[in-house]
């Protein structure tokens, strides 16, 4: 694979909520701003088009050679792990295709955390305030452990305490989770949601957390210019270990 000008196949979840799509644009045209050789495409897994396969055909249709496709997933789980893989068994046999790791863990993700709660009034660090990380939550176990790892390294910055919670699969709530350091006498409590887009989690999350005493919420990630910056790197990184002929790495 060539590194300059291969295209990028983005591959978002996908919402019912029209926020979401737009919140991805706008992300991808953060990473086409850093990165103007690279033809970058989105598409999506459910609920929205285009979906990955026919943005596939189509760049075969135009004479591509290869892409790198780069799941927008911020935890590698069942998407990242059993839709994606399904997408590129079906996708055009003319292509030369690398997979990009998922967005997830890497340290940008925290710096942009950070940066959506500043836009919060949060003060990092700040040794009286908690935080409770908020992730979608999944069925796999080995993501939401990823979470909670996040979380833990995280505390370090030096928060009274970070905690991990999960909007649906697993517990606790964000309204569990808030609720539990407000009645261990933690005077200030935020959330910072660990989402790509918004939507209808992160409107769930927002309501039940701020209900059960959260002194704020942060927005979902969305274009910070960490996420474009991120973006840059797993594509960077993919083709790189293509050449090399090694695994996705971290």
């Amino acid at each position: 694979m060539t590194p300059g000008g291969t295209p990028l196949v983005a591959v978002a979840h996908g919402s019912r909520d029209p926020r979401a799509a737009a919140t991805v644009a706008r992300l991808m045209d953060a990473v086409r701003a850093l990165r103007p050789d690279v033809p970058v495409h989105t598409s999506f897994l459910d609920h929205c088009p285009p979906a990955p396969g026919p943005v596939l055909d189509g760049l075969a249709d135009a004479g591509a050679a290869s892409a790198v496709v780069l799941p927008l997933l911020l935890t590698a789980a069942y998407h990242s792990k059993h839709d994606v893989p399904a997408v590129l068994r079906a996708a055009d046999s003319r292509l030369d295709l690398v997979t990009a790791r998922t967005l997830g863990p890497h340290p940008l993700l925290t710096a942009a955390l950070e940066r959506r709660l500043r836009e919060v009034d949060v003060e990092i660090g700040d040794p009286g305030t908690a935080v409770v990380l908020t992730a979608a939550g999944s069925s796999d176990p080995t993501a939401n452990a990823t979470i909670a790892g996040l979380a833990r390294r995280w505390r370090r910055r030096g928060w009274r305490g970070v905690v991990a919670a999960y909007a649906s699969a697993t517990r606790p709530t964000p309204g569990e989770a808030v609720a539990a350091l407000r009645d261990a006498g933690v005077p200030r409590v935020v959330v910072a949601s660990y989402f790509l887009a918004p939507g209808f989690f992160t409107d769930k999350v927002r309501d039940e957390a701020l209900a059960a005493g959260a002194a704020a919420v942060s927005p979902a990630l969305g274009d910070a210019p960490e996420l474009a910056e991120l973006v840059v790197y797993r594509y960077e990184r993919a083709l790189m270990d293509a050449r090399l002929g090694l695994a996705a790495a971290v």
